[in-house]
């Protein structure tokens, strides 16, 4: 394989301020790039269009994602084409729909003044008799997704004989996608006689298998080092304990008044979740992941692509194809679990030339995955801080009072109603309507963070944070050998008996999110809650009880359904609580059943972000 860095001729043709015209591409594909308001080539642009336009040899290319790689193979294919044929003589592979509609997209752009070439993007969830119909009208250049396109050959409604040109962009994601028996039984579809070229934004052992088998003496142009991510992105990373991540990643956000990003979760189930929470406390988020459909996937893409909404939550999957220039963060909530895949995440910032951040929530437990990515990327991270409720006021207060400042009046609008408002407003000086004006808007965020505290994680909180619950959890078992509170009763708690318990992962800090969560209740009206193998037990304000059977029964619980009835004193001096309702005395309450052991002791303070707390 013969290999080709970032040469000292491109840097000096950077420098001299080259052109796509001087590229060799045709005048009408150059024009189609200046209507779109590029003019000078990228790195990758610049080594690999004058190659694939002058040579027919087989191509890997290695640069980062967010560099043009769509332009460095697209205008090359869209300039060989020069006639009309039925039959398609370029065909671009690429793991998901977004991305093939995006490259579509692309490619149309590029051949506006071509009459000659036309395009149509294969997937699954569209139409396939409309794609059967529109290839067999006869097409220059197909874009598909492995597993639509491999249903269109064994239906024979496809026919890449004739291909001279396969492309696979984002090879190593098909890879980590499952797709690889699929791309062996589309590239043995088509011609020996044509040329492949690879295009990766990470080079790992399956992708350069690829490039051996399928693959003859490739030319293969790295911009920087093989998986080194974009020197534009500071990489920062936050530890927090792992109950702590959702306020964590609000706490990011409300620091960065202006972002305008993706955030990242590892499943679907987890994007959804996290998006509908953004949601109901005032975020503007949606959710991209699989089990949307295409039309509702499109929804969320233009209401992103418009700015309609500051954020996308997403899985790595469906990301895939996101081409906005201007995304400011990269939230990772959760790190991938394929350390790889970290390149793709950050690389949604900092594109066409801009600068941006990928901000990382990890554990206590989770620094060796830090270690790990700075290898692959080249890129040392930064350890910071999560903001402090002070700190996050501050930079909010100023975002509101620059934007009043740069508010357009409409004068003739307003100008009936200022001596109505004026009137009202008489009593007050000038910096009582300012005080009060700024009060109006501030003080519910305010008090939101009122009682908020640190969320930093300390080596010293390590034990027991891996559960991912609580670190209160890692208490859990010294707790249960005192008997502490024991005896002690609130006339004004009614206690709760819950279906799940320490076999079904549940701890004190999971089983206090639910029930925040469910109600809206804050941390601090909920009492002692006991933690048993098979079952649990907590105390609640009886003015809430209703609320609380209302909401919290059969709430979800990591796919479990939470089940709870209230319990029945049987004793005012604490021997035993059994449970009341339908099941009666048929057994005994948490203290007897646990021989005197107390499951989680009492709760010590609330949580620290407000995370049961409502948002502005």
């Amino acid at each position: 394989m013969i290999l080709l860095r970032m040469s000292y001729l491109c840097t000096q043709i950077l420098n001299k301020s080259m052109t796509f015209n001087d590229l060799g591409l045709r005048s009408q594909v150059v024009k189609a790039v200046t209507d779109m308001g590029f003019e000078q080539p990228t790195p990758i642009q610049l080594e690999a269009i004058p190659h694939l336009l002058k040579s027919k040899s087989d191509f890997v290319g290695l640069a980062q994602t967010g560099t043009g790689k769509t332009a460095a193979f697209g205008l090359p294919l869209v300039n060989r084409i020069t006639e009309s044929r039925k039959y398609p003589t370029g065909l671009i592979i690429c793991p998901t729909r977004e991305l093939c509609l995006q490259i579509a997209k692309d490619l149309q752009n590029y051949s506006k003044y071509e009459k000659s070439v036309t395009v149509e993007a294969v997937y699954g969830g569209a139409d396939i008799q409309r794609q059967i119909k529109n290839i067999r009208n006869g097409v220059s250049i197909i874009v598909a997704t492995p597993g639509r396109l491999v249903d269109l050959i064994k239906r024979k409604a496809i026919q890449l004989n004739e291909v001279e040109v396969v492309v696979l962009d984002e090879a190593d994601e098909m890879l980590n996608m499952g797709f690889k028996e699929d791309l062996d039984f589309i590239l043995s579809a088509t011609p020996e006689e044509k040329s492949t070229w690879l295009f990766s934004a990470t080079m790992p052992k399956e992708v350069a298998r690829i490039g051996k088998t399928y693959m003859t003496d490739p030319l293969e142009v790295s911009i920087g080092n093989k998986n080194e991510g974009n020197a534009n992105i500071d990489h920062i990373y936050f530890s927090v304990k792992e109950r702590d991540r959702y306020a964590a990643l609000k706490r990011l956000i409300d620091f960065n008044p202006k972002i305008f990003g993706l955030v990242f979760c590892r499943t679907r189930r987890e994007t959804q979740q996290v998006a509908e929470k953004l949601g109901k406390e005032g975020y503007s988020a949606e959710a991209l992941h699989g089990d949307l459909s295409q039309a509702q996937r499109d929804r969320v893409m233009n209401l992103f692509r418009s700015r309609s909404i500051q954020l996308l939550v997403a899985t790595d999957v469906a990301a895939r194809g996101i081409d906005v220039d201007d995304i400011t963060h990269v939230i990772n909530y959760n790190l991938p679990d394929e350390v790889e895949n970290y390149t793709h995440r950050s690389g949604r910032t900092a594109r066409a030339g801009n600068t941006g951040e990928s901000l990382v929530l990890i554990n206590t437990r989770e620094k060796y995955k830090i270690n790990q990515i700075e290898k692959i990327i080249g890129s040392k991270f930064t350890q910071a801080e999560i903001p402090g409720p002070e700190a996050i006021c501050a930079i909010q207060l100023e975002s509101m009072i620059n934007k009043v400042k740069a508010t357009k009046v409409n004068e003739e609008e307003i100008a009936p109603f200022i001596p109505h408002i004026l009137a009202d407003l008489e009593e007050l000086s000038k910096e009582e309507v300012i005080k009060k004006f700024v009060s109006a808007e501030f003080n519910r965020f305010l008090d939101y963070y009122k009682k908020a505290g640190d969320l930093n994680a300390k080596a010293s909180d390590r034990g027991g944070d891996d559960r991912g619950g609580d670190d209160r959890g890692a208490d859990r078992g010294r707790d249960r050998g005192r008997s502490r509170d024991r005896g002690r009763t609130d006339e004004n708690k009614q206690r709760f008996f819950v279906s799940l318990g320490d076999k079904d992962g549940l701890n004190p800090g999971g089983l206090l999110r639910v029930i925040c969560d469910a109600t809206g209740l804050k941390s601090d009206t909920i009492g002692r809650i006991d933690i048993m193998p098979a079952f649990s037990f907590f105390d609640a304000d009886k003015s809430d009880a209703e609320k609380i059977l209302a909401q919290v029964n059969g709430a979800d619980f990591e796919g479990k359904s939470m089940n709870i009835e209230k319990t029945q004193e049987k004793s005012k001096g604490g021997g035993g609580r059994g449970r009341g309702g339908s099941r009666g005395g048929s057994r005994s309450g948490g203290d007897r059943r646990s021989g005197g052991r107390s499951g989680g002791g009492s709760r010590s303070g609330g949580r620290s972000s407000g995370g049961s707390s409502r948002r502005r």
